[in-house]
């Protein structure tokens, strides 16, 4: 499965040392559709039930799907 992200800064994202606590797990996003990129935000929660072979998008929000059509890019 597949999903369309709309990804608007076009610059990385600094985390400064220091400012992670060093005993706690930190989690970053690897669905893209975090509202706190680049730490997750639960949002891949949505995206549990995508089937393969499908490409799925998602509202600006990230909080629902608003479209699915097969995937060109499924080898």
């Amino acid at each position: 499965m597949a999903r369309v992200v709309r990804i608007e800064p076009t610059s990385p994202y600094k985390i400064e040392p220091g400012t992670l606590p060093a005993d706690k797990a930190v989690f970053i996003c690897q669905c893209g559709l975090s509202q706190k990129m680049p730490f997750c935000d639960g949002r891949h929660k949505i995206a549990r039930t995508e089937e393969p072979g499908k490409l799925y998008v998602y509202d600006k929000e990230a909080t629902r799907v608003v479209e699915t059509r097969p995937d060109a890019g499924t080898p």
